[in-house]
């Protein structure tokens, strides 16, 4: 957990303790009532996370089942001249041999990290009729990318050739392989990303990028909202539109089960705090998780976006389905807010590129401090990373602010931290920026939504000038990573102006 040190508030919530618990109630009642409620589970249900991940009973649905795992192959070669070298770079001191063994090593473990299979070239490629030979190869294969790992500074018109074989391409360029001419003649050409370093991690995020693109390809979207049934698409995302009512009648149909209690137990136990929230209140935002992946299963869906503020304001549930969104979130699953389809369709970007979950918000400029505050009342909390099960952000547990309903959570972002900020405003086209956090904000005394996070953008003059509305934040500054996804796949990045004078 994240040291709150790190962190500036305004006034901080403190939390209640009425004696009528059917009304509210302290975060100690809370569990004290809860774990009398569930003292039968102990033996047969640890904690949340293995009802989540590996469920014990045969009624709780894995919500990891969700997340799309496509076969990904990428086929891998090594690009040189004959050895022995002699002169030019990357010089007689090169260890040919030894390096070639390494990095092969290096791009299989990558591999498996990832989750992509690599299909490695037993030999390397020294002579035309080899690249031609595998040009075809690839050509006829088909696979979902190509690695080319260079040993030479001649090397690069055999990257330039595979890049025409049609498949997306990634050039590796070990630091002594090439001069910035040589880069720059494959580096900007959409379906190529060229990375000229020593850095290995790059080649594993390399490999993201093409699972993210089958991943996407392979997320059927539930966007619950009005009374229609039909199909679509948005970019590489399929959509399936299911009414409203749809979600309102599982939720009916949804009861207190054991699961809900435990889901229930685990969100108020690794709270800060507990504010407005009931153990009533707990109970219905866990069953609105559970009527949500029962409704993704019954539909074949991965991933949806519902019409909550459409629900709550009409009193057809108790409560936002905020606290459910949330966990999905933090399971890499995605669960957008407000039947919005593009915003939904980033949440699954930052989810499947970097396996980190993003927070969906409203854009509000604070002209005084000229920073920008992200704000709205889902946030994951595992903003480090999907894979850092341990470790979360504090988070406050808070009602809906705008309904004061149910469970929401007010996730406190590190200050000090970089971000980035990312939007499908179009299937192919998409808002870009990154900052750096500042602060979170306390409602009250601010209104708005629960995490509402400051953010001092870079490369924007002024924070009124920052482009779109319910864009995703997500933890670290991945702005050129972004850029690689776009420029392989085709999409078109938009960055807020830096000047006001641009803006208008």
């Amino acid at each position: 957990m994240s040291n709150n040190s790190q962190l500036r508030f305004s006034e901080s919530p403190s939390v209640h303790n009425h004696p009528c618990a059917c009304c509210s109630m302290s975060r100690r009642s809370f569990l004290r009532a809860v774990t009398a409620c569930t003292a039968g589970l102990a033996t047969g249900c640890a904690s949340l996370e293995s009802l989540h991940t590996a469920p014990k009973s045969h009624e709780a649905i894995d919500l990891a089942s969700f997340r799309p795992r496509p076969n990904v192959r990428v086929a891998s070669v090594i690009a040189r001249q004959k050895p022995p070298y002699w002169l030019g770079w990357p010089g007689t001191s090169y260890d040919v041999e030894g390096e070639r063994a390494r990095y092969t090593r290096a791009i299989a473990d990558a591999g498996r990290r990832v989750g992509v299979e690599i299909v490695q070239e037993s030999q390397p490629l020294e002579e035309k009729a080899a690249v031609a030979a595998f040009v075809q190869k690839v050509q006829a294969e088909k696979p979902d990318a190509v690695l080319v790992t260079l040993q030479h500074m001649q090397s690069w018109g055999t990257a330039g050739e595979i890049a025409k074989a049609g498949v997306p391409t990634i050039v590796f360029a070990p630091v002594g392989t090439a001069f910035t001419g040589h880069i720059n003649s494959l580096a900007f050409q959409p379906g190529v990303h060229v990375i000229s370093s020593l850095e290995l991690p790059a080649i594993e995020q390399a490999l993201r990028m093409v699972r993210a693109k089958r991943q996407l390809e392979a997320t059927k979207m539930l966007v619950v909202s009005g009374n229609e049934r039909k199909e679509g698409k948005f970019g590489l995302v399929s959509l399936q539109h299911v009414p409203r009512a749809t979600f309102e009648e599982m939720f009916s149909l949804t009861p207190v089960t054991e699961e809900a209690k435990w889901v229930a137990h685990q969100r108020f136990r690794e709270a800060e705090k507990v504010v407005e929230p009931t153990k009533q209140d707990g109970l219905n935002a866990a069953r609105s998780y559970i009527a949500a992946k029962q409704l993704l299963k019954n539909e074949g869906c991965n991933a949806l976006t519902t019409d909550c503020l459409g629900m709550v304001t009409q009193k057809k549930v108790p409560t936002p389905p905020c606290m459910g969104a949330s966990i999905f979130q933090d399971h890499g699953v995605t669960y957008g807010c407000e039947a919005a389809v593009g915003p939904a369709v980033s949440l699954m970007l930052t989810s499947y590129l970097f396996d980190k979950p993003g927070f969906m918000n409203d854009p509000v400029p604070e002209t005084v401090k000229n920073v920008l505050i992200a704000a709205h009342c889902v946030s994951g909390t595992r903003i480090y990373g999907l894979d850092r099960q341990k470790e979360h952000a504090p988070y406050i547990l808070r009602s809906h602010s705008e309904s004061s309903l149910g469970v929401s959570t007010q996730v406190l972002w590190p200050v000090g931290q970089p971000v980035t900020l990312v939007q499908f405003f179009k299937p192919d086209a998409l808002y870009l920026d990154t900052g750096t956090v500042v602060g979170n904000v306390n409602t009250p005394p601010a209104g708005g939504c629960r995490t509402s996070v400051e953010i001092c953008m870079d490369d924007v003059e002024n924070c009124r000038d920052v482009q779109g509305f319910h864009q995703v934040v997500f933890y670290g500054n991945h702005r050129r990573d972004v850029e690689a996804f776009c420029q392989m796949y085709g999409i078109n990045v938009v960055h807020s102006p830096r000047v006001h004078a641009e803006a208008v």
